[in-house]
């Protein structure tokens, strides 16, 4: 059964840079592409690290190199 599915919009440029960047890979669509670099910053594996309690006491379920390495792919994906 497959999964149920949302929309989520992001810039035309950087639909079109995503384009370009899977021109030459195993990525079927900007999609297929997109579900994998998403699914590998919030994957199962983030999921059930322990939470960590933050500063202002509230739980913050990533590491600081979590974090830092998201911030990576999120700015090569041209967000930040």
């Amino acid at each position: 059964m497959r999964e149920p599915k949302v929309t989520v919009k992001i810039p035309r440029p950087l639909y079109e840079r995503i384009q370009q960047v899977i021109a030459e890979s195993g990525f079927s669509s900007p999609t297929d592409f997109i579900v994998f670099v998403l699914r590998d910053l919030v994957g199962d594996s983030a999921l059930q690290k322990s939470a960590t309690p933050s500063p202002d006491g509230t739980t913050n379920a990533f590491s600081k190199e979590d974090i830092a390495e998201i911030r990576r792919k999120l700015q090569n994906l041209g967000y930040l």
